[in-house]
């Protein structure tokens, strides 16, 4: 009872309709047709100045849309004394909202779930103490140690100080299994925790915390105005003068007045009213679904008319961290030495490589030694003691002073290598580069698959470096050596447009902000990217940005195929009513069928409750290109 007595407070006009048909019912069965009509003809007149109030206050913000056509339906309907259908009009127009309110609520399912989540309390355990104090989660604290009890939400970004635990990140990256954490591991807010209680310790406070600064994209998505409305206005003012042609004609050719009332029935405008903003909203749950985060349905209008693709290099189409390529030692040394001597001599060092180097020792199971002493020269290298044995690793010349036979190692594009010397002997190298990702390849070629065919790499690394990466993920246009300006520059110079841009860095910020739609992928990238995007990727994968495009084409083509579907069955009606057919009563039935059918294909848009996900990215995908499933 409390849900139909919701439901009539939520859709008041739509409950005034029911309640009035019902009297009228009753007074129809004890006689009174004539206080039926005026009944009828009452609401009718309340109902068209409503609309006539909103229509007036939309033409003065510049809209000029379709709901003319509705407000003279009413009017004819009861100048013609067709009461019923007046009725009827009344209860598709205010059942056509209600069920657009519905349909959108729906629609929007994926990114209400993420507003719903919001973690609201903390447990707290004071430093010494085994008791846990409940606190909001806004009063946590940089350091505080916390308790997240099994299945409960990750209420800040913290650090993991247990041994192991698995978190369900769906919400925050769109992966759907469990993923494992161990002690030290980042622990994203708003993933849910396994069966074991965890206790892990806040590196961010609430409000800068990862999931609330999603929670602020997926309310600037939510609030913005889906430009579909613009779409369906396009075909208003043609669609108004048709309808008013053939209902004009066929009053002068029958003589009938009612002729007129009974083709406007059949025009009344909810296919185009209600049919595409469901579409767009559809498609912008889509996303959020695909772990794509998408600020308003221009965006995915944008996406779908795309020219251009624009990538930045470091962290977009590569890992943005160095990585073990080879290990390449001289005759008397092994790699596993040559790679134990080097990492536990960089084990303390702040070079950039020297994570890398200590991460393939542990990825290959290597055990380090125990250094006697070690000293680094910043920028040059490290000199280190193993009992006896002298280690020196950096620098080409910093490793030549120690050992004069060491000499340059073979290079490709994109890589650097430190050098290891022993006992001023030159024992070898290791080589690092930036990977490329594994799907970046793939990525560029469902671009040119889904109509994007121009791409470009703006980079501010070396041409010889750019030049490397370009060719290995079949980009042919490559701009390097840029600043943050220049890549600015060379966005707005591109002419096939519009122009996607994909970055990550807090130097993409500017250039994400000037590309038509600029895609961050926001799973590592800085807080500035994704504020300054149109898109975010909240998964790091790249090939999310191709799946962007294809979740915009098909919302827009189902937008479109909506509005169509309901034009052409409108305008049939209307032909069939111009002959006098269809009486004014049976045409407000069947327009109400013509709102089901168009709002039905709109929902489309939302796809699948799960999209199809293949493992491979060639796989993948191309499966968003396909049509969207409908179940």
């Amino acid at each position: 009872m409390s849900t139909l007595e919701g439901a009539f407070r939520r859709y008041p006009v739509v409950a005034a309709t029911i309640l009035i048909g019902l009297l009228g019912l009753l007074l129809w069965a004890v006689g009174l047709t004539s206080a039926v009509q005026w009944l009828f003809s009452g609401l009718g007149l309340v109902v068209a100045g409503i609309e006539g109030v909103g229509m007036v206050k939309r033409m003065r913000q510049g809209t000029v849309g379709v709901d003319l056509l509705a407000i003279m339906a009413i009017v004819a309907t009861i100048l013609v004394g067709e009461y019923v259908a007046t009725l009827l009009i009344v209860l598709m127009l205010s059942g056509g909202a209600a069920l657009e309110e519905y349909a959108a609520g729906r629609a929007q399912r994926e990114l209400k779930t993420l507003l719903e989540r919001v973690p609201q309390i903390a447990h707290l355990l004071p430093d010494g103490s085994s008791e846990v104090d409940d606190v909001p989660a806004t009063q946590v604290q940089i350091g505080d140690l916390l308790l997240v009890r099994p299945a409960e939400i990750v209420p800040v970004d913290a650090d993991l100080v247990s041994a192991v635990a698995a978190f369900d990140e769906s919400s925050i990256t769109g992966e759907s299994l469990p993923v494992e954490r161990h002690a030290g591991d980042p622990v994203l807010s708003g993933s849910i925790n396994g069966q074991a209680a965890a206790t892990v310790r806040a590196t961010a406070l609430a409000a800068d915390s990862q999931y609330q600064q999603i929670v602020a994209l997926v309310g600037e998505a939510a609030a913005s105005k889906a430009p579909v409305v613009r779409l369906a206005d396009r075909y208003a003012v043609p669609f108004t003068g048709v309808a008013l042609l053939i209902a004009g004609l066929a009053w002068f050719v029958s003589g009938d007045p009612v002729r007129f009332a009974e083709v406007l029935v059949v025009a009344t405008p909810c296919p185009l009213l209600l049919a595409a903003p469901v579409a767009f909203m559809g498609g912008m749950s889509r996303a959020a679904r695909n772990g794509i985060i998408v600020k308003g349905g221009g965006v995915l209008e944008a996406l779908a008319r795309a020219k251009t693709v624009v990538f930045d290099k470091t962290g977009t189409l590569t890992y943005g961290t160095p990585a073990i390529a080879r290990v390449c030692p001289e005759p008397g040394f092994g790699e596993d030495q040559l790679l134990t001597l080097a990492a536990s001599a960089e084990q303390y060092s702040s070079h950039v490589l020297a994570a890398s180097v200590t991460a393939e020792a542990e990825r290959r199971n290597l055990a380090l030694l125990r250094t006697t002493s070690a000293e680094e020269l910043p920028a040059h290298g490290v000199t280190a003691r193993f009992r006896q044995q002298e280690v020196i690793v950096g620098k080409l010349s910093f490793v030549a002073e120690h050992a004069p036979d060491a000499y340059p190692a073979d290079l490709a594009g994109g890589e650097l290598a430190i050098y290891l010397a022993v006992d001023g002997r030159f024992a070898g190298c290791i080589v690092a580069s930036d990977r490329v990702r594994d799907n970046a390849r793939a990525t560029v070629q469902a671009f040119d698959r889904l109509g994007v065919h121009e791409s470009v790499m703006l980079t501010g690394d070396a041409r010889t470096t750019a030049n490397h990466i370009a060719r290995q993920v079949g980009i042919t246009r490559v701009r390097a050596d840029c600043l943050p300006v220049d890549k600015v520059d060379a966005v707005r110079a591109i002419r096939d447009r519009p122009v996607i841009m994909v970055g990550d860095g807090v130097n993409d910020a500017p250039v994400l902000a000037v590309a038509d739609v600029g895609i961050a992928m926001g799973a590592k990238g800085s807080t500035a990217a994704s504020e300054s995007a149109d898109a975010v990727i909240l998964l790091d994968d790249l090939s999310r940005a191709a799946r962007a495009v294809a979740i915009g084409r098909d919302t827009v083509r189902i937008a479109l195929q909506s509005i169509w579907l309901g034009i052409a069955l409108s305008i049939g009606l209307m032909i069939v009513a111009a002959f006098g057919l269809i009486p004014a009563t049976v045409g407000a039935l069947l327009q109400e069928l013509v709102d089901l059918a168009t709002i039905l294909n709109a929902l489309r848009a939302i796809g699948g409750r799960r999209d199809i996900r293949a493992r491979g990215v060639a796989a993948r995908i191309p499966a968003a290109t396909r049509p969207v499933p409908t179940s």
